[in-house]
């Protein structure tokens, strides 16, 4: 099977993608277990730490990955969505795997699943097609440590079948309320369900009322913020954040985060806890400094050029979009010209998201949709933006052309058109009022795997 074979047989399978509302069966993991049996018990075997939580997974689990590698070991991931090519989602110290590799995993898992075919009542799905494979790899490939996030929810997810040293839950958010709600004790209740009698549970920012749900799950021990570990300073810093995080087991102080957005220190204090009870011990500091110093996450709060500001930043949810709006905010003070680009896919509300983004304090607001079969058209995000009362709305479907839609020099001009708005202006020049770059603030909730400018999905496959 060559890679294309390998796509083409992924593609063939059932995805959550393409049916946000709906599930092909009734929740399990038999699927799961038969696969990664039949593949040699390949859930068994390595240490691993496990993430869930509504947001901040993704973040969270690089962090994990740059300091557990710091410390000379071999990482082998699973993360999800990925932004541009599948083989994102399975890593090798942080590096996707190329695509004969790719390839010859995928082979191992489609050499087993028609055996099995008889004993289930509907086919494995894509996302557990993708995560037998990951796990497949791993147990091939001499590697020390998994670090593997759940795609959603917890228990009832394809890589639940792991059982992890480490079971990490970042926070809890309503987002895919139909599928795991409908109350945030229930979404809790779901994403604990990684954490087993043998893990070490470290909790990030949840309330009271999450803490005592998710407590009900019997682990080894549990570590949650604010309690056993805290943030003691977050500041502003020239291409990130300057951060001190206090454990049980140590101080970090002063440590230079290279991430945009307040928000990334309590990813990076989960993350330190986390490697901190994998490892049963303190971490070198110089080697936390080197790892939070050095981190990237692309698609979260990410800077794809300065002139113009450029931001790409994959909120997928409410609480996503309140954070994104705080970060430009605070991150990335202006007294230019601020231009959302929106686009969002079902079965996201556009007029939340954008309240969300702050869009009503926005230049203009240029609605797009992604190349997506979910996809909400430009027309009903133009409605939402005008609805919220934005002044200056931009319909442009395509999300290329739509970041070329952006006032950018004195001689820039809206020309109104019915209820949209569009504008003609030449690119690189200065604005106007303050003869400063203009800040593009790109956020959406796209399942698209490559598209404009490489901007994140929100594409959970099952």
């Amino acid at each position: 099977m060559n890679y294309a074979e390998a796509l083409e047989y992924l593609e063939a399978h059932y995805s959550l993608e393409l049916s946000p509302s709906t599930r092909a069966t009734e929740p399990n993991i038999s699927r799961m277990v038969d696969l990664t049996q039949a593949l040699g018990d390949v859930d068994r075997g390595i240490p691993t730490i496990h993430i869930a939580g509504t947001n901040g997974k993704g973040s969270t689990s690089r962090i994990i990955i740059e300091l557990v590698a710091a410390h000379g070991l071999h990482v082998g991931s699973y993360n999800s969505p990925h932004l541009q090519r599948v083989n994102e989602r399975i890593s090798s110290n942080g590096v996707p795997i190329d695509d004969e590799t790719f390839a010859a995993a995928v082979s191992d898992v489609a050499a087993i699943e028609p055996l099995l075919a008889d004993k289930w009542d509907r086919p494995a799905t894509y996302f557990e097609v993708i995560a037998a494979t990951a796990l497949s790899w791993m147990a091939t490939s001499a590697v020390d440590v998994r670090v593997i996030e759940v795609g959603m929810g917890g228990r009832w997810d394809a890589t639940n079948v792991v059982d992890a040293e480490v079971a990490v839950v970042t926070n809890i958010g309503l987002d895919h309320v139909y599928m795991l709600g409908p109350e945030l004790t229930d979404i809790a209740r779901e994403k604990a369900g990684i954490i087993t009698p043998v893990s070490t549970a470290v909790i990030g920012d949840v309330d009271d009322e999450i803490f005592a749900v998710i407590s009900e799950m019997p682990a080894a021990s549990t570590l949650r913020m604010n309690s056993e570990y805290e943030i003691v300073a977050n500041q502003l810093a020239v291409g990130g954040r300057s951060i001190s995080v206090h454990t049980a087991r140590a101080q970090y102080d002063d440590v230079f985060l290279s991430l945009n957005g307040a928000h990334q220190a309590i990813n990076a204090a989960v993350a330190i806890v986390a490697v901190e009870e994998f490892f049963d011990r303190a971490l070198n500091v110089d080697l936390v400094t080197e790892a939070l110093g050095s981190v990237s996450v692309p698609g979260r709060f990410e800077v794809l050029g300065r002139q113009p500001l450029t931001i790409v930043d994959g909120a997928h949810n409410i609480d996503g979009a309140v954070v994104a709006a705080a970060t430009i905010a605070d991150d990335f003070r202006t007294d230019g010209k601020r231009v959302l680009v929106a686009g969002f896919n079902s079965p996201r509300d556009p007029a939340e998201m954008l309240a969300a983004l702050g869009a009503v304090d926005a230049t203009a607001v240029v609605a797009t949709q992604p190349d997506w079969p979910l996809r909400i058209p430009a027309d009903q995000v133009v409605e939402a933006a005008t609805s919220l009362g934005v002044e200056h709305v931009v319909w442009e479907p395509n999300v290329a052309r739509a970041v070329g839609r952006c006032p950018r020099n004195r001689r820039s001009r809206w020309r109104c058109v019915g209820r949209r708005v569009s504008l003609r202006c030449r690119r690189g020049q200065r604005t106007p009022e303050t003869n400063r770059k203009p800040i593009i603030e790109l956020s959406r909730t796209s399942n698209s795997r490559e598209i404009g400018l490489a901007l994140l999905s929100d594409n959970v496959s099952r």
